[in-house]
C-alpha cells in the first residue's frame, strides 16, 4: 500500500514539475511575442538608420530556443535512464 502511495506521489511531483516547466516556457514565449513587436515599432519610430531591435530579438530568441529544447525534452531520455539506474543501485532503507 505504501509503495503505491509513494509511486503516486512521485508521479504527481513529476507532473507538477512538468507543468511548471511548460508554464515558464509559454510565459517566456508570450512575453517575447508581445515585447519584440513593441521594440520594432519603437525603433522604427525613433531611429530608422540603425535597426537595433535585431539584437534583443536575436538574443532573446536564442534564449527561448534553449528553453524550448530543455522543456520539450530533446536529449532527456538519457536523464530518465540514469535516474532509473541510480534508483536501482541505491540501497533501500
Amino acid at each position: 500500500m505504501e509503495t503505491l502511495f509513494n509511486q503516486e506521489n512521485a508521479a504527481y511531483e513529476r507532473a507538477s514539475k512538468r507543468v511548471k516547466e511548460l508554464k515558464g516556457f509559454y510565459g517566456n514565449l508570450t512575453s517575447y511575442c508581445l515585447i519584440i513587436p513593441f521594440l520594432i515599432v519603437l525603433n522604427l519610430i525613433t531611429s530608422k538608420e540603425y535597426l537595433w531591435f535585431f539584437w534583443p530579438m536575436l538574443g532573446w530568441g536564442i534564449g527561448i530556443a534553449a528553453h524550448g529544447i530543455n522543456t520539450f525534452g530533446i536529449g532527456k531520455s538519457w536523464e530518465e535512464k540514469k535516474i532509473r539506474e541510480l534508483m536501482k543501485k541505491e540501497p533501500k532503507i
